[in-house]
């Protein structure tokens, strides 16, 4: 149950951070601004991320009625397959975002795009915790999903 509540935790504290990381500066006149809304991977980081908090706080609900003496064990195999699902769309969202944030903060030379973190440093430091946090969500995900495979595996 711990796990769950920190999934729940790291995943709406990186929605929320993600969602307030903007940051404008002006640059010889020429108003510069990032935000997370800029980038579909971003967006679907954040999506994705509430989702996975969603469906945690309900996986919590099945886990309750799990450890009632009347339920039925092959509930196991549901709570698997939320946690696999879960992993692997919170582990895609992460990933995308930390490519867009890896291209912005040392840029791509072979096609002409530059580094953005060394003009908005404070937007960039808010979309690093923000997937660090998320990847913590997953770290806990891949934890609660070899549980959940364990858990089914000892059932009669």
């Amino acid at each position: 149950m711990g796990l769950r509540i920190m999934v729940i935790a790291f995943s709406a504290a990186g929605a929320v951070i993600t969602v307030t990381s903007q940051q404008s500066v002006n640059l010889f006149g020429i108003v510069m601004s990032a935000s997370y809304s800029y980038s579909s991977s971003f967006r679907y980081k954040v999506i994705a991320d509430c989702a996975v908090c969603g469906l945690t706080v309900l996986s919590v609900i099945l886990v309750i009625s799990l450890n009632r003496p009347k339920s039925n064990p092959k509930n196991y195999f549901y709570l698997l397959l939320h946690d696999l699902v879960c992993v692997l769309v919170l582990l895609s969202a992460c990933s995308a975002a930390m490519a867009i944030g890896f291209v912005g903060k040392f840029g791509q030379s072979e096609t002409g795009w530059m580094s953005i973190c060394d003009r908005v440093q404070e937007f960039c430091d808010k979309m690093t915790v923000s997937i660090v946090t998320s990847f913590l969500a997953v770290i806990c995900l891949f934890l609660l999903t070899i549980m959940s495979a364990y858990n089914l595996k000892s059932q009669p």
